[in-house]
């Protein structure tokens, strides 16, 4: 956003534009925006980033961190497998896969072999070298995550075509990130 607009108003312009922003906000960034040449600008800027990355589900490219506060909120212990009734979700809680990192399920799907999860790990943990067997999308929530030499920041989002391979994927600091990616990925 340019520097007229104030802080405030640069987040629910971006909420806006991903279409998350609460229903009793929308009527006032609506009329800013009908105003404001300036901030239709802004939006459509916006709106160019997010149509490039069409892959990944607008409602979570880089939270805020009142975002990130309500999407923790929300997903809250509940996992949904595809195809399974909204009102009767599956609970789950955080599953210590191997020292140092824990797994929580939130959604399956087995006709296309894929799993949404969220993955923390532990400071100095390493996660297994693999090789992707579909697409992987990562979006890192908090901590650093390093992937072969690339290092994510909270917020940062990695995808991995299938047939990649991430040799060495490990947190200095500790992370936690929402995972989706194939079942049939080799552990190396």
């Amino acid at each position: 956003m340019s520097a007229p607009h104030d802080r405030d108003h640069a987040e629910r312009v971006s909420l806006y534009a991903l279409q998350v922003l609460p229903a009793d906000e929308v009527p006032a960034v609506e009329a800013q925006l009908a105003g404001c040449a300036e901030c239709r600008e802004d939006l459509e800027s916006l709106r160019a980033v997010i149509g490039s990355l069409a892959a990944w589900p607008t409602d979570v490219l880089r939270p805020t961190a009142s975002l990130r506060d309500r999407l923790a909120q929300r997903i809250g212990g509940e996992a949904v497998t595809v195809g399974q009734p909204a009102a009767s979700p599956v609970r789950r809680e955080w599953e210590e896969v191997t020292p140092g990192i824990s797994v929580k399920l939130l959604a399956t799907d087995p006709d296309n072999r894929r799993v949404t999860m969220l993955v923390r790990l532990a400071p100095g943990t390493d996660y297994p070298p693999h090789q992707h067997a579909g697409v992987e999308e990562l979006h890192l929530l908090d901590g650093e995550l390093l992937i072969d030499d690339r290092r994510l920041q909270p917020g940062d989002y990695s995808r991995a075509e299938p047939g990649t391979v991430d040799r060495r994927v490990w947190s200095e600091t500790g992370c936690t990130c929402v995972l989706v990616t194939s079942l049939d990925d080799v552990l190396r």
